[in-house]
């Protein structure tokens, strides 16, 4: 990839963000890129592997399969580039990816190793900055939704449970898990929750299907719960 390329790659996403030229034209000669393409329908990571680069999605579509821990639903996120992989798995105790990763389309990635992650921390202050304003607001926003309103609209409770699960708050999201389930994990009868979905896919912000749920748009959801 051509220098000033991959320059105009890096300015896509926050972690290089508020650099100044000549910092990114020294992470652009210094930094140690390796330049992949994944074809459709392959695996970029699979939950449990384990998490040693930084992964960007510089170019294509990718899909998200994030499996419970019961293994009683699954939620599955498309998402356009440009997007970072799970970077909160680079660190910490658990080193492993909790998701599925694959391309929905000929793909392009950028990694970069965590030495190289590391290196560029040490060597750049807006770098660091950046990489722990992600972190950071990450732990914020895991924080907050513990202490938000549970609201007594069920389908309100629907679109939270939504959200939560969800790696990205907008686009496609295809939820496979049955209304029974549902019901247990939101501690309400089976028939409030047909009758709940049903009211949101009137309202024209759901498909309901056999044993799934799909959302052509969460942030339309999210803009109707906030209404």
């Amino acid at each position: 990839m051509a220098t000033i390329q991959l320059y105009e790659k890096l300015l896509q996403f926050p972690l290089f963000q508020g650099m100044s030229h000549n910092e990114l034209m020294q992470v652009v000669s210094r930094t140690k890129f390796n330049f992949i393409k994944i074809e459709s329908g392959k695996n970029i990571v699979k939950e449990g592997e384990r998490c040693d680069h930084f992964i960007f999605v510089i170019n294509g579509t990718i899909e998200i399969k994030t499996i419970s821990d019961d293994h009683s639903y699954t939620v599955v996120e498309e998402i356009n580039a440009p997007y970072l992989i799970q970077p909160e798995d680079l660190f910490g105790i658990t080193q492993r990816y909790h998701s599925t990763f694959t391309a929905k389309c000929t793909t392009g990635l950028l990694t970069i190793d965590k030495k190289e992650v590391m290196k560029l921390g040490e060597s750049f202050l807006v770098f660091r900055l950046n990489l722990l304003n992600l972190y950071t607001s990450h732990i914020h926003k895991l924080q907050r939704a513990a202490w938000q309103h549970q609201s007594a609209d069920l389908r309100k409770r629907i679109i939270r449970f939504i959200v939560s699960h969800s790696q990205y708050p907008a686009g496609k999201k295809t939820i496979y898990i049955l209304m029974e389930q549902l019901g247990k994990e939101l501690n309400d009868s089976r028939l409030d929750i047909s009758r709940a979905l049903n009211s949101l896919q009137d309202e024209g912000l759901l498909v309901l299907k056999r044993g799934r749920i799909e959302i052509p748009q969460l942030e339309k959801l999210i803009r109707w719960e906030e209404g």
